[in-house]
């Protein structure tokens, strides 16, 4: 499945869990809603707008135990207005701390940097023993609905190690279920769709109209209490699943090497498949701009099954699309007066669209593994960042090791307009210091090379 901010799907086990997109639970107020729009506008765009060019801490002062206050609440204003959540009241996107550390956000925009940032997906997850034991008394989509426990995960990650970026916890998979699909979390197998799609027919059974601020309201309270409890350290990345991706899913009814289901739509079903991508990217792009309204600062569209498609396929039921996302995103963000913040797009395996990516309206393109990093630049070309792109296998290596790949790595990207990144998500069972590893060689040596160039 999809690797975002951690929130991958227990593919080993972990109690069965349930959602079919109930509108129980915490949820945001249309009145809210707009409120929430006003502020980021006003106290997210402006304030981000007037960052200091230094770069501020690249992390390093992120402890365990200013994570741990953060975590908890805090001192101050903002410490209150976390703890008054126990209590039931909602902590609202508005007077945001000042951003300490925007080298992330500068290397998606193109400005020079004094090192090349680095997060890693699935940055939030398994291979954290303090993630298991959070997780541990949870099912994986009761977990996704609670923002403090969100909130908590996200956070995991940044007090051991000195990231440039944090990524909401939450899964791809919770659009599905905002237009009414049941998931099942099965041990051993992972998300299953209790009725996935078959026949076009059941495309009435979506809804087709998603209210976001009462669907994944909670995944917005999420944000919202992250980016004060990150206290500026770092910008908040939000995320989605891109519509091709969320639609194999939704007829394979989970997993599936080859997507052969999902295909035989493209070909037998051409003009329903639309409708369903449509419906899809109409939900994603509320989703994204409800997510910068609560306080996202980046966002990520992954089209983690890019690969199963071919060129032409992809040309017809995935490229317009993604292009149609981050054009709609952008427009309705200045409609409502919040940031114009940049967006991501990694399409996984997509190596014969990667021109194309280029010119569909993000300012990062994320690659895989499996291109080389002087490929993919001689495509893409030098107006958009690139992110990227180490094996994850490789932090199985020595950390020594480790360093080499990094140094060349970054040799071979540069060390500008590029953040560092693996080419996929972190796996289970790697060892945490190994990912410490990585992150510290990023930073000294691209500090080395900038020195040095």
């Amino acid at each position: 499945m999809a690797a975002p901010g951690g929130a991958d799907v227990e593919q080993d086990g972990g109690a069965r869990a349930t959602y079919s997109g109930a509108r129980s639970g915490a949820r945001w107020q249309r009145t809210e809603g707009r409120e929430a729009g006003r502020w980021a506008g006003k106290d997210g765009g402006g304030r981000e707008a007037g960052l200091r060019r230094d770069g501020g801490a690249d992390g390093a002062g992120w402890g365990r135990d200013g994570a741990n206050r953060a975590a908890s609440g805090g001192n101050g204003e903002v410490g209150e207005q976390l703890r008054s959540m126990e209590g039931g009241e909602r902590l609202l996107p508005k007077g945001f701390p000042r951003l300490k550390n925007d080298t992330f956000l500068r290397a998606a925009r193109g400005e020079e940097t004094e090192h090349t940032p680095v997060w890693c997906m699935r940055q939030a997850g398994r291979y954290l023993p303090e993630f298991r034991e959070t997780r541990a008394s949870q099912d994986f989509f009761a977990t996704c609905r609670s923002p403090k426990l969100c909130c908590e995960l996200t956070l995991q990650p940044l007090r051991r190690f000195p990231l440039d970026a944090a990524i909401i916890f939450s899964d791809i998979l919770v659009v599905p279920q905002a237009l009414g699909m049941e998931v099942v979390m099965v041990p051993g197998k992972g998300p299953t769709f209790t009725e996935p799609l078959k026949e076009v027919e059941d495309l009435l059974k979506l809804r087709q109209k998603v209210d976001v601020t009462s669907e994944l309201g909670y995944v917005f309270q999420a944000i919202t209490l992250t980016r004060h409890s990150l206290e500026g350290k770092v910008p908040l990345i939000g995320f989605s699943g891109a519509p091709w991706t969320l639609m194999s899913y939704m007829i394979e009814g989970g997993g599936s090497t080859t997507m052969a289901k999902a295909k035989s739509w493209l070909y037998r079903h051409p003009e329903a498949s639309h409708r369903l991508l449509r419906l899809l990217a109409d939900v994603i792009i509320d989703y994204l701009v409800g997510q910068v309204a609560a306080g996202a600062q980046a966002l990520q569209l992954f089209e983690s099954h890019a690969g199963h498609l071919g060129p032409e396929l992809f040309q017809d039921f995935a490229l317009p699309y993604i292009q149609d996302i981050a054009q709609a995103v952008k427009s309705k963000l200045k409609e409502e007066a919040l940031p114009l913040v940049p967006m991501i797009i990694f399409a996984k395996d997509a190596h014969y669209a990667l021109r194309d990516l280029a010119h569909a309206g993000y300012e990062v393109v994320g690659l895989d593994w499996t291109i080389r990093p002087q490929e993919a630049r001689a495509q893409i070309g030098k107006d958009v960042t690139l992110q990227g792109n180490l094996d994850p296998c490789a932090l199985y290596a020595p950390k020594e090791k480790i360093g080499e790949l990094v140094k060349k790595m970054l040799e071979s990207f540069g060390t500008q307009r590029y953040i560092a990144n693996l080419g996929h998500g972190l796996y289970p069972d790697m060892n945490p210091e190994h990912v410490g590893a990585f992150v510290e060689a990023v930073h000294a040596h691209s500090r080395h090379i900038n020195k040095h160039s």
